[in-house]
């Protein structure tokens, strides 16, 4: 009996849920290790701040894809593995062995300039923590006039947070303030200008207050490059990605920055028992961005290559186009579409990104009577 191992309930790892759902693997003790049993779709989190959905519609139940997949579950997270010993240990100290590893962990948020803030920081990432405690917050904004709230970080996420937020505040009059912060050149880069054009645009109609600069957690608040400070209630990290601390030690090749480096076939270069998608991993071959996009894209892959490695079959690469397309919420229901240079945006392009939202959950979700 092979022993698979799948850390992490990531968008790549749901597409080898749903695989191991029609084609299980004969003779194949398959085990998923992801922190909770629930997994929020990063694409409908903004969607969800601004109010337009509830919690469960954003929500994919790792639970009954695995139970449908015939796949162990196990509610816990990696805390460190040895890759030529292969095997993982948990955080409650108990190890894991594998014939097999494939990760799809995700990546961490960068906080180290911003740990003064304490309490008042609110990092992105896990999307479990922040989704635990962004109602309360927004509950105590309510009670209290004049809460200010901070998004640091101008990428994709950081704008469609930092709109998500004012409109939170506007749907429930909430008398309060956002920012966003981040350098001139990281707003959204990686996108074309008109699509920048656009999101700076709406930054400014929203109300959204936008400082320049890399700012610094303290104390009284959060510090700008010119000595002043922003003395918010709450700062939202949406800052750069960092790697898993535990892929230091781990036996694995990695890129510069600490990402576990693959091939093609999204197989570590060193190691030919473990593969990786998603934020975790940086392609050796070819450079193309961290996002969602590409995680589901390389998931049907990584599936086939997952049975491919423990039946002997032939790998397949995962060929990313060369233009994504981008659907970024602007708060209201209303969204950017960013393809390239090309860009344009309005009511309909909210409609189509929430209906492409919706299908990708609604795909990944178990009905009672499939139990």
């Amino acid at each position: 009996m092979k022993r698979l191992v799948l850390a992490g309930g990531g968008h790549a790892h749901l597409a080898v849920l749903s695989a191991l759902a029609r084609r299980p693997l004969k003779g194949v003790e398959v085990t998923l290790v992801t922190p909770a049993s629930k997994q929020a779709y990063s694409g409908m989190l903004p969607g969800w701040i601004a109010g337009h959905y509830t919690r469960p519609e954003i929500e994919i139940d790792l639970e009954s894809l695995a139970r449908r997949a015939d796949v162990t579950l196990l509610q816990d997270s990696i805390g460190a593995m040895d890759a030529n010993s292969r095997c993982v240990a948990l955080s409650d100290r108990r190890q894991l062995d594998y014939d097999v590893l494939s990760l799809d962990v995700g990546s961490e948020i960068d906080t180290s300039w911003l740990e003064t803030l304490g309490e008042r920081l609110l990092p992105l990432r896990p999307l479990g923590d922040f989704l635990e405690r962004w109602p309360g917050i927004l509950a105590r904004a309510r009670d209290r006039a004049g809460f200010q709230v901070a998004v640091v970080g101008a990428g994709a996420a950081g704008i469609e947070v930092a709109l998500a937020v004012r409109h939170a505040f506007d749907r429930e009059r909430i008398n309060g303030k956002v920012y966003l912060v981040a350098p001139r050149d990281k707003f959204l880069a990686g996108h074309g200008p008109g699509a920048r054009r656009r999101a700076a645009d709406w930054v400014r109609r929203a109300g959204v207050e936008r400082h320049v600069g890399h700012a610094v957690g303290t104390r009284e608040g959060l510090l700008l490059p010119d000595g002043g400070t922003i003395p918010v209630d709450r700062v939202i990290a949406a800052t750069g990605a960092a790697p898993p601390c535990w892929l230091q030690l781990s036996g694995l090749r990695l890129d510069e920055q600490g990402y576990v480096a693959v091939d093609s076939y999204h197989r570590s270069v060193s190691h030919n028992d473990v593969f990786a998608a998603g934020d975790v991993c940086s392609r050796e071959d070819r450079h193309f961005a961290r996002s969602g996009v590409h995680a589901v894209r390389a998931g049907p892959v990584l599936a086939a290559n997952l049975a491919a490695v423990v039946t002997g079959g032939t790998l397949r690469e995962y060929r990313p186009r060369r233009r994504s397309l981008y659907l970024l919420a602007c708060g209201p229901r209303n969204a950017i579409v960013s393809w390239g240079h090309l860009s344009a945006g309005g009511k309909w392009a909210w409609r189509w990104k929430d209906w492409i939202d919706r299908g990708f959950v609604g795909r990944h979700s178990v009905a009672p009577a499939a139990l």
